[in-house]
């Protein structure tokens, strides 16, 4: 198993969404890799968790990593989420994300799920992704 191409994977994905109109015309430019400290947009997009599974085989080192993005909103419905979830899908399935190591194979969606947080005074969609990454060691 390789995850080599973890950080590069991330970086990847962090450049893609800014640059995706549609998504930066819901949240202008918060997207963030890390959530700063103190106050926050009322909508945001945020990278999130990672796992990583060996997918290395006879050619190579690899891995399949699935990640989160999370939408986090302080609106009373889910209907301003979702929207910017799908683009924030949109951005990123099939992409053909250049990475700064190793290459990408595949990037497909994989789950959602959608909450209230807390107590009800924010929703949240948390978006997992698939990607297929070959670290080319």
């Amino acid at each position: 198993m390789s995850y080599g191409a973890g950080e590069a994977l991330q970086g990847a994905v962090y450049q893609r969404l800014p640059g995706w109109p549609a998504l930066t015309d819901l949240v202008g430019g918060a997207i963030y890799d890390a959530v700063p400290a103190g106050a926050l947009p009322a909508l945001y997009v945020a990278l999130g968790p990672d796992l990583a599974r060996d997918r290395s085989d006879i050619s190579g080192s690899g891995a399949e990593h699935e990640f989160t993005v999370s939408v986090v909103t302080e609106a009373a419905g889910f209907a301003g989420a979702k929207a910017v979830a799908a683009a924030v899908s949109d951005a990123l399935v099939g992409a053909d994300l250049a990475l700064a190591r190793g290459r990408l194979v595949a990037l497909g969606f994989y789950r959602a799920k959608a909450q209230r947080i807390d107590g009800g005074a924010r929703r949240r969609i948390e978006l997992s992704f698939r990607a297929r990454v070959d670290d080319g060691i």
